[in-house]
């Protein structure tokens, strides 16, 4: 049992804390000074003086409330008392928790991060105790991706200093919204002065996007470019996948990693990397690319429809081969062609027989109408995304959701997330389609979903939608699906359905002008901007600024969602006058083309080839999704992956930028 001590709580403290007890660290009780900076923030340090080595496993410091919380919130699930929230997670740590009257949020001191800890640092909450924990501990990983304590923490002779943040109000509206005073300490401290620095990259980044299509399209066109006849009618479109056995300078044998197929899903999203193609081209007047960009959208309009319903994926038979004493896998060419759906899903792995996403139809059909709507008036486009809308208020249920699976035969919904806040994708798409067509239909029950989502999604945190159980991170889907995990009084929360919402929101406050819609659309951004970087920690061996981690599971760093991200943060920030959501929204632009293999990108550069030692020009623009996706990195490449996904990585970041810049203009997308 570790040896504590009590911190006497001062008078700003006192109507919100309790106590704060301290762990001794090698038999010493540190030095405490608290600095009052305002009525609503004091600062802590604590200070050891060590006259020897010290091993020990653990080290932490406790805070506790003097009232009941109602809610609660920690940037990574710990499920047990053996979990902790390592700083692999610290992309804009803090401990929240607040009731109707008083709120208590806790920052770790990110100064002292910065000068390279003896030990790694952690954070944990347990709802159930009513105890904010930070602390010091070696770390391994659990699950996909869960941190747990591991012993052999060694503090060396000579200074340990710790430190802390805590901020407190009974003000209503940062009750309302905790994480706005959070975000903006983060961004006025570390984020802003980074930003204004150049990070994570500076000047125009035309270089990226050009680095982008010469991959896609000339160095590793025999492996991404698929092109084929459907029906007599040629389409083609960047294959979903492709890894680094596929790279020109590989030596070895090739073996693709997954299926070989192109999707038009809410990741995985073809036709919208496509629009970025065609705006290029249309810069460019480059007409092979901008061909290329029709054949992609000629394959989305091939997908069959059944009811207004259809698939998000195409794929080809695969099988395996022994090449060179190696068993591989390879396609069978798309004269084997099948239409499926994401196996990302609760039913099936197999594509052929994976459920109807709701979730997909909406946004490919979204998709359609922005093309339609910024790029050419091409009517099948409308069409399509009207005969899918007509099906889709059909499944609309009485309180307002939209389901998230159809069965594979049937077409009737799977009770899986049926209340989920995937339903806000739909609520965007069908807002579109009526400032298109002026059909009252569309917008009635549009806001009628939102209404529903408002009520029982976006103040519960309830933020499960299909990446948060069924992706790469499992953990929880066998009985946790809709239920919090009690010890955090927290449900598994992925931001995707966070963004989702807030874009929601924005479009149904931009209609009908109820400010209600605003404040809650501000409030689901800020707890999604929770999930971005709001500094440059030193363990991270890539420019991490403004990217965004996936979940309250995962290990993601500078995952390309960011790119999606973007432009709302900037709309938001400009419909409110805030110019820390500009810089982020920025920033988050910016770092999506951070994990890209190019010149321009020295220290990723570095890792790439530290982990792909063969890489070289022919390589430039290769991009993996994310990093640090294992809960693990270090200075050696560890981190780095092995595949790039053009829709869910350069050719996404490509377009976000090409969007932006013709919605906003050159000058100011590439301004610092």
């Amino acid at each position: 049992m570790a040896v504590k001590s009590e911190i006497s709580v001062n008078k700003d403290l006192a109507p919100y804390l309790e106590k704060i007890e301290v762990n001794r660290l090698g038999g010493e009780s540190p030095v405490v000074s608290q600095q009052t900076i305002n009525e609503h923030l004091v600062k802590i340090n604590l200070f050891f003086h060590l006259d020897q080595e010290i091993h020990q496993d653990d080290w932490q410091v406790n805070l506790y409330p003097t009232f009941l919380p109602d809610f609660h919130w920690a940037p990574h699930l710990t499920p047990t008392d053996e979990n902790i929230i390592d700083q692999h997670s610290f992309r804009s740590p803090s401990l929240i928790v607040n009731n109707r009257k008083k709120a208590v949020m806790v920052i770790p001191d990110l100064d002292l991060i910065r000068k390279d800890t003896p030990v790694r640092w952690y954070l944990d909450l347990n709802a159930v105790a009513n105890k904010l924990t930070l602390g010091m501990s070696n770390y391994e990983v659990s699950e996909h991706v869960l941190f747990v304590r591991k012993p052999g923490a060694i503090y060396p002779k000579g200074n340990v200093e710790f430190g802390f943040y805590i901020m407190m109000s009974d003000d209503e509206e940062i009750i309302a919204n905790p994480w706005r005073p959070v975000l903006q300490f983060l961004w006025e401290n570390w984020g802003r002065k980074l930003y204004e620095q150049g990070q994570p990259l500076h000047g125009n980044l035309d270089h990226y996007v050009e680095h982008t299509y010469q991959w896609a399209f000339a160095n590793w066109k025999s492996s991404v470019w698929q092109e084929f006849e459907l029906g007599g009618k040629k389409v083609g479109a960047p294959a979903f996948i492709v890894n680094v056995t596929q790279s020109p300078n590989y030596q070895g044998v090739l073996n693709e990693r997954e299926f070989r197929s192109i999707w038009n899903q809410a990741w995985f999203s073809s036709l919208r990397s496509a629009s970025g193609l065609y705006r290029y081209a249309s810069r460019t007047s480059n007409e092979e690319l901008r061909n290329k960009a029709l054949l992609t959208k000629e394959l989305a309009l091939s997908a069959p429809r059944v009811n207004g319903f259809f698939p998000a994926v195409i794929a080809t038979e695969m099988e395996e081969l022994e090449v060179n004493g190696e068993m591989v896998r390879r396609s069978k060419g798309w004269e084997s062609f099948y239409w499926g759906n994401s196996n990302r899903n609760p039913i099936t792995h197999d594509p052929k027989c994976a459920p109807y996403h709701v979730l997909d139809m909406s946004w490919t059909s979204l998709m359609m109408l922005r093309w339609y709507d910024e790029l050419e008036k091409d009517e099948r486009l409308l069409t399509y995304a009207v005969e899918y809308a007509d099906s889709l208020l059909n499944l609309q249920d009485r309180k307002g959701y939209f389901p998230a699976w159809l069965d594979h035969e049937t077409l009737e919904p799977i009770g899986i997330l049926a209340d989920s806040p995937e339903t806000t994708l739909s609520i965007t798409f069908l807002l579109q389609l009526h400032s298109l067509t002026g059909d009252e239909r569309y917008k009635e029950s549009a806001l009628r979903a939102m209404e529903a989502v408002c009520s029982e999604v976006v103040f519960s945190g309830r933020w499960e939608d299909f990446e948060t159980y069924w992706s790469c991170s499992h953990y929880g889907n066998d009985s946790l699906v809709g239920k919090k995990f009690a010890r955090n009084n927290m449900y598994k929360q992925c931001n995707l359905s966070i963004f989702w919402t807030a874009e929601a929101l924005l479009e149904c406050y931009k209609l009908t002008g109820h400010e209600r819609f605003l404040k809650y659309g501000s409030r689901c951004l800020d707890e999604m901007l929770m999930t971005q970087a709001s500094w440059q920690p030193p363990y991270m061996h890539i420019d991490t600024l403004g990217g965004f981690g996936v979940m309250n599971a995962d290990g993601e760093w500078n995952d390309s969602r960011q790119c999606l991200f973007a432009e709302l943060i900037i709309r938001y920030g400009m419909e409110l006058e805030r110019q820390e959501y500009v810089q982020r929204g920025l920033a988050a632009l910016r770092s999506a083309f951070t994990m890209m293999y190019c010149p321009e990108n020295e220290k990723t550069k570095q890792q790439w080839e530290k982990r792909w030692s063969f890489f070289n020009e022919l390589d430039y623009g290769f991009m993996m999704e994310n990093y640090g996706h294992d809960g693990k990195v270090d200075a050696d490449g560890l981190g780095i992956g092995e595949f790039t996904i053009y829709d869910w990585g350069n050719g996404a970041a490509a377009e976000s930028y090409l969007r932006m810049k013709d919605h906003y203009g050159t000058n100011f997308v590439d301004k610092l």
